[in-house]
């Protein structure tokens, strides 16, 4: 992919879910008219669910305990919330030679490589989206748990959603569904993996390891 700027967005309030969807919507429709830039935009939601394209009705097992919202991004029922770093990335990929696929494998090299920065091996796993570790750390060889998930929606060629990366959430929260439709794998974290790292910290290592997978540096905005 080329190289080339992105705008960085950093929240330090919760934000709710509609009017990240809301702002996503709208920049996207900016990129396409080329009235703006691409966009990296890291923050938190409160605790939801999300449901993608492909959710099983089956799969939400608790309905009433958090707000479920329909993402229009592709993939099954996750959880989102405080202590999970959220990445939505709005990229206009006629700018980057126009792979959805290759895009995708990017997002997953983008957290793999952050991973990396804090001891942690993640991997890819064929036909099971996100990113996964093995859980040799609890003498449990053939267990893996995910440690990030991903949620793509490209329109007109611009990107929407990206990456839920678990830095120290309530993994409790995740009994109300079955995340992403897999029920015989555990979900993890970094706390939970041992790693004790600040959000701060884990947003420097995105934005180091972004601009290494998918190139460019550009100003910062906070609020």
């Amino acid at each position: 992919m080329t190289r080339d700027s992105a705008e960085w967005r950093y929240s330090e309030r919760s934000v709710p879910y509609d009017d990240a969807l809301a702002f996503m919507e709208a920049r996207v429709q900016e990129i396409r008219a080329g009235e703006a830039g691409d966009c990296v935009w890291l923050l938190e939601h409160p605790p939801l669910y999300t449901a993608g394209t492909s959710a099983d009705p089956a799969d939400l097992i608790d309905p009433d305990r958090f707000a479920v919202h329909r993402a229009g991004r592709g993939g099954e029922y996750t959880y989102h919330g405080p202590g999970q770093r959220i990445g939505y990335v709005m990229l206009d990929l006629r700018a980057r030679g126009g792979d959805v696929r290759a895009y995708v494998r990017d997002l997953e090299e983008w957290v793999i490589r952050t991973l990396a920065r804090f001891g942690v091996t993640g991997e890819r796993r064929e036909g099971r989206a996100g990113v996964w570790v093995r859980r040799t750390d609890i003498g449990a060889p053939q267990r893996e748990d995910k440690i990030a998930a991903l949620g793509v929606r490209v329109r007109h060629w611009v990107t929407m959603h990206g990456i839920a990366l678990n830095v120290e959430p309530d993994l409790s929260h995740y009994a109300g569904i079955v995340p992403c439709g897999i029920a015989e794998h555990g979900v993890t974290s970094l706390f939970d993996l041992g790693i004790t790292a600040s959000m701060e910290e884990v947003d420097m290592a995105l934005r180091a390891e972004f601009e290494a997978v998918f190139g460019g540096e550009a100003g910062a905005w906070r609020g």
